[in-house]
């Protein structure tokens, strides 16, 4: 009987330990993985990089469950202007009309639910930005050492209404369209 119960001891704590061994949160390498953003106004856009200052992604075996991520949003960049106007834009998108980085000098991104699609998974994520979270979902292409995925995210869901026509009238090719794109590439 003794030997029974320590044998079924024995073999539920192998199995716990079996399921936890597969668990594993792997880092970012920062300084490899990319964050570009596209805005849309009436006239064109702008395309610029924001840097991802940390980030993990957490995987069952193979499988990703999860992920966190903080962006350095005073490293707000343009990469399609220069001199003057290439200065002028950066100083506005960290200035209180857009992304206010003197006091919210970072965003995050928490993964809250993730779900496989194939080889694809759907994740649903608390996006905060100035202080604000929203919940966003977004597909996520996932390979051996590299992690993709495209959002669109709603500016004034954020507190960022400049330029915005839901806002603002008369604004005509002035108007900045309210969401904008972030398209990442991550390894790992």
């Amino acid at each position: 009987m003794k030997n029974t119960v320590k044998s079924a001891m024995i073999l539920v704590l192998a199995i716990t330990f079996a399921s936890f061994s597969t668990l594993k949160t792997k880092k970012v390498d920062v300084k490899e993985s990319q964050v570009n953003w596209t805005g849309h106004k009436v006239t064109g856009q702008h395309d610029g990089t924001i840097t991802l200052k940390e980030g993990t992604l957490e995987f069952n075996g193979q499988t990703l469950t999860g992920g966190a991520f903080t962006m350095d949003m005073t490293s707000i960049n343009t990469t399609d202007l220069e001199g003057e106007s290439k200065t002028k834009l950066d100083g506005h998108l960290k200035a209180d009309d857009f992304f206010g980085t003197d006091k919210f000098p970072t965003a995050t991104l928490k993964f809250t639910k993730v779900e496989a699609l194939g080889s694809d998974y759907a994740v649903t994520g608390d996006l905060t930005i100035k202080g604000i979270t929203k919940p966003v979902t977004f597909k996520m292409n996932v390979t051996e050492d590299t992690a993709k995925a495209a959002l669109k995210i709603d500016r004034t869901l954020y507190d960022i209404k400049y330029g915005s026509a839901s806002f603002f009238d008369n604004l005509q090719d002035k108007a900045i369209y309210n969401e904008f794109d972030i398209n990442v590439s991550l390894k790992f």
